[in-house]
């Protein structure tokens, strides 16, 4: 599969060369920009084999980045390896931006590309003004996977159907009345809504183009006197045409949206989300009004029949859960369940009840250090059996006729330790101060974020993702505008919208140590040498750009583990100070939680470095010059030796006196020291 990328990287070079780009950029997205996309648009997977749902790749002529967030570092590290695209993880400040990158790696009057369709208009003017600032030019190009992806999923043509009336609650003449009215208060003539979310909503039609979410691919214009939907016209069946007749809707090729908008005349109202080739279609006779959809806010505030629907599913889906609960119990006593199967059985006992529609979203289920992965999704390779013991994360939701649920429970399988019990007992606490909010109009989710914050701030805890966001009623499980969020996010929660609240603690691979011990067990650490640059390559660190040394390899290794503390033990064979800067890199990756101590040696001299919780260790750095002349064990250290002598008379409270170096040289490496705690630090080492 590796060398597979790399191939596709390169024919894709050859299409930047032959259209004059010297970068192209892909997108996670849709023409719709939605953010779970029909197979058909995953390019961004296609060219890199990164399979998270968020992510850019930017490609030039001789590099390759990938952008992600936090929930998919650890799983884009590693389906990157050995592709050549480098892993930007997005957030952290030595991050540069894509734009940053591209002006150091690009020259003044360069072209980078974009397909239009899957880039949206806001995103492609903020960059264009960006990359301007430069002196790079930015180029809507043709989508250069219709050439290169010779077996590219075809646009999806499954079949629509009705969302009946007493499910919805409003009726598409109801519905369509409102955004006339909000077309018409923007002084426009027309409105092209092109979120899919919206577009089923408006019209009570419902699909299946996009995995977990019941939409179609489609385009709705709607003017003062007529609605038209794009569409693959033989989606509809006969009901669902009549439906369309009966509701004066007509039908268009979904093909010819580019044609009709350039036709069109009048103001148009136009989402910031709609994509950049949409956008100048329309630009052609138009005036054209950039404003949010209405639909948005309308879709998200839901009627009186929505929320009893809501009611209704969540009691169904709390009845399977109760099942599965129980069933759960007696099953993972047996030792035979896995994450992947217990997966399987949520689905069955959701499955077996009324208008179960699917799955809202695919299923996590996080046994011990998976549940510290966000957003982690058990496959044949990384499926571990359940104990009865520790917790289980289980984050899982359905779709049913009249609602759409999305529910978090953290299990607990067996004995838990007291830090486990702290932590849920902090989640416990910040669900419930969420829960119990009261507030006034005009507050939006931003304001309520800390409350489900507050009792992990206190313990110095936090974490990165959203507390919360909206849910659609049979529709998308995320649903804006509003939400839950450390970033400001100006939408105000009124009543009828549904919102999650998710709070959470995620200490990576069991304090990042046990998630390290996994990774030198999987690379056989008792059997075979782990050298440093490939650990490096495996976390995705970029030590050559970072400038980190990643000499040696580790040749043994051992994890102890009890109530209270992990510690992992190792040795390595390097340059004494090599594995400082790619250690504190992989602890940063793993939650800033490493509990490690090792040992490096090399000529004779040994160096022992720790940094643990369990205090086994007196000091964080103690070095032993036994073997080795104290002036080569400081030639790494200190520029010369007398700044190494001023050092160390400095710590031990020894002067030199009126001897020569040479003669302090002497005295150091024949002095004795009483105990372990008086060794001479050569350098300390700490986690920041």
């Amino acid at each position: 599969m590796k060398s597979e990328i790399i191939n596709r990287i390169a024919s894709l070079r050859n299409f930047m060369r032959k259209h004059k780009l010297s970068a192209f950029i892909i997108p996670s997205t849709d023409p719709h920009s939605g953010e779970y996309i029909p197979k058909h648009w995953e390019a961004r997977k296609w060219i890199s084999g990164f399979t998270g749902s968020a992510g850019t790749v930017v490609v030039t002529l001789d590099k390759a980045g990938l952008w992600t967030d936090s929930r998919y570092f650890l799983q884009a590290a590693e389906q990157l390896e050995n592709t050549g695209i480098t892993l930007f993880k997005e957030r952290l400040p030595e991050t540069p931006s894509i734009v940053e990158w591209l002006g150091c790696v690009l020259n003044a009057e360069d072209n980078v590309g974009i397909d239009g369709w899957v880039n949206s208009y806001q995103e492609t003017s903020n960059l264009q003004k960006e990359l301007e600032k430069k002196q790079i030019h930015l180029t809507l190009a043709p989508d250069p996977f219709n050439e290169l992806w010779t077996d590219r999923p075809a646009l999806p043509d499954n079949k629509v159907f009705i969302h009946e009336l007493k499910y919805a609650g409003l009726s598409y003449k109801d519905k369509i009345t409102q955004i006339r009215e909000a077309i018409r208060r923007n002084s426009c003539t027309g409105i092209l809504i092109s979120a899919l979310d919206e577009v089923a909503w408006t019209l009570n039609l419902r699909g299946s183009d996009v995995h977990c979410n019941p939409v179609f691919v489609s385009y709705l214009l709607i003017t003062e006197y007529s609605s038209t939907l794009y569409i693959i016209e033989n989606k509809l069946s006969d009901e669902v045409k009549d439906y369309l007749t009966e509701n004066e809707i007509k039908v268009r090729p979904y093909s010819t949206i580019e044609k009709d908008l350039k036709d069109f005349t009048g103001k148009l109202l136009l989402s910031a989300n709609i994509n950049a080739a949409v956008h100048a279609a329309a630009c052609a006779h138009s005036l054209i009004e950039i404003a949010p959809s209405p639909v948005l806010f309308l879709k998200a505030i839901k009627n009186e029949t929505e929320i009893e629907g809501f009611h209704r599913a969540m009691k169904r889906d709390g009845v399977a859960m109760v099942k599965f609960l129980r069933w759960l119990k007696a099953a993972v006593s047996t030792g035979n369940e896995t994450e992947i199967s217990i997966d399987k059985k949520l689905y069955e006992f959701r499955a077996g009840q009324p208008h179960f529609n699917g799955i809202s979203f695919d299923t996590i289920a996080g046994y011990k250090a998976h549940g510290a992965i966000v957003h982690y999704e058990a496959t044949p390779e990384t499926d571990i059996p359940l104990k009865p013991e520790g917790m289980l994360l289980l984050d899982s939701g359905a779709q049913y006729l009249d609602g759409t649920t999305d529910i978090t429970r953290t299990i607990v399988l067996g004995a838990l330790t007291k830090e486990e019990k702290t932590d849920y007992t902090l989640v416990l606490k910040g669900f419930i101060q969420l829960s119990m909010a009261q507030f006034p109009h005009g507050t939006c989710g931003t304001q309520l974020d800390a409350l489900a914050r507050l009792p992990m701030w206190k313990a110095g805890i936090n974490y990165l993702h959203g507390t919360g966001h909206g849910v659609g009623c049979f529709l998308n499980v995320h649903e804006g505008p509003h939400q839950f969020r450390m970033n400001h996010m100006p939408a105000l929660l009124v009543p009828g919208m549904t919102v999650t609240n998710e709070p959470g603690i995620y200490k990576t691979g069991r304090h990042g140590v046990n998630n390290l011990w996994n990774t030198f067990q999987s690379m056989e650490v008792n059997n075979k040498n782990i050298w440093l640059s490939d650990l490096a390559k495996h976390y995705g660190i970029d030590y050559e750009a970072k400038q980190i040394c990643v000499r040696g390899h580790i040749y043994w290794a051992e994890y102890e583990e009890d109530e209270d503390v992990c510690l992992l033990s190792f040795e390595t064979e390097t340059a004494w100070d090599a594995c400082n800067d790619i250690f504190f890199e992989i602890d940063r990756l793993l939650g800033g939680e490493l509990s490690i101590s090792y040992r490096c040696c090399e000529c004779g001299c040994e160096v022992y470095y720790t940094h643990d919780e369990g205090n086994y260790f007196p000091e964080e750095c103690c070095v032993s010059a036994s073997g080795k002349p104290f002036e080569e064990c400081c030639d790494d250290v200190y520029g010369t030796i007398e700044e190494a002598i001023k050092e160390w008379t400095s710590k031990t409270g020894i002067e030199q006196g009126e001897r020569t170096n040479e003669q302090m040289m002497d005295f150091i490496n024949e002095y004795e020291y009483e105990n372990d705690e008086t060794y001479f630090y050569i350098r300390t080492f700490t986690f920041e």
